[in-house]
């Protein structure tokens, strides 16, 4: 097999495509002939030694993807060779081949496209877990999507809207705002040049949104929470700004608000039964056409290094994706 080595975690500039003995699966473990990858924000970190899973050295980059099974291990059951299916791993997808537990792969309907679901099962279940399990969002209530045109952001406009409720979209582009649009958000925000405390004031009346999916955090969370409706829902979702916040404690006690953790990945491990509906859900959604990823560029797996030069310039919209022959 092969596949792009991080040897030292120093930087993309540092990872290696190297030809590797292919693994061979263990207990509960399945091997994947992988088809495409997509990259999310955590593998950038991971190679920069900045995030905080912290794999041994060394490791292969790449956290989801999809192909076929080739191989299983002992104790797997609910999945067989030629199997097509969708995976995450905290690492092992920027390859040709990867093993990975039994209980993160997601088996695919007829007509899941791999490109497709190689940029799904992190960026769904993630947005599934945050804004129907921990924000119990509902019919009829607003959501404020901050870096609503990258991956998660575009997934959790599709998913809000599939259940009923009004989308505000914040992008820092009006090109990254009229793709939004086109998925179904009700307004948008540009918070790259109008100020945002008076934009969402200005389209919820005053009220502000009921919950809010952050994704991307440094200067924009305090005016954001400042912002939020009574008994708001703040969610937690990553930093892609670079900045964690650091929010005045009285702000959630004056909105009768709370500060929502989202770590989908240990809530799969945790409550495998609850993540599996969930992906199931999700599956039947993108039959029902409910949703589907957004794709900006698909490339070659070799050129792993220019996809990462691409993602670092902020102008993804959606999620690039690797493809093997």
């Amino acid at each position: 097999m092969q596949a792009w080595l991080c040897e030292n975690p120093i930087g993309v500039d540092a990872l290696v495509w190297k030809e590797l003995p292919t693994p061979e699966p263990r207990s509960d473990e399945v091997r994947v002939a992988i088809r495409a990858a997509s990259l999310n924000f955590p593998d950038i970190l991971i190679v920069q030694n900045k995030y905080q899973v912290k794999p041994p050295l060394p490791f292969v980059p790449g956290s989801e993807y999809a192909g076929v099974v080739e191989a299983v291990g002992a104790g797997v059951t609910q999945l067989k060779v030629g199997d097509a299916v969708a995976a995450f791993g905290a690492t092992g997808g920027f390859a040709t081949h990867a093993v990975v537990k039994a209980a993160f792969v997601m088996p695919l309907p007829p007509g899941f496209a791999f490109d497709d679901a190689s940029a799904f099962v992190l960026t769904y279940a993630t947005t599934h877990h945050a804004l129907l399990d921990r924000a119990a969002l509902r019919a009829g209530e607003t959501v404020l999507i901050l870096g609503a045109a990258g991956g998660v952001g575009t997934a959790a406009i599709q998913i809000a809207k599939a259940v009923g409720a009004r989308v505000i979209a914040a992008a820092s582009t009006d090109a990254k705002c009229e793709l939004c649009k086109t998925l179904g958000a009700d307004a948008t925000i540009n918070y790259g040049k109008a100020n945002i405390r008076d934009e969402i004031k200005a389209l919820t009346d005053g009220k502000g949104p009921d919950v809010v999916y952050d994704p991307v955090g440094g200067d924009l969370a305090e005016p954001v929470f400042r912002s939020i409706a009574w008994r708001g829902r703040y969610l937690v979702v990553g930093f892609a700004q670079g900045g964690i916040p650091a929010l005045p404690w009285n702000l959630p006690l004056l909105k009768g608000a709370a500060i929502v953790g989202v770590f989908w990945g240990d809530f799969a491990r945790r409550e495998p039964k609850a993540n599996a509906k969930s992906l199931a859900e999700l599956a039947q959604w993108y039959a029902q056409g409910k949703v589907k990823p957004v794709i900006d560029q698909r490339l070659p797996m070799d050129q792993l290094p220019k996809a990462f030069e691409i993602m670092a310039s902020r102008q993804v919209r959606g999620k690039l994706v690797m493809t093997n022959p």
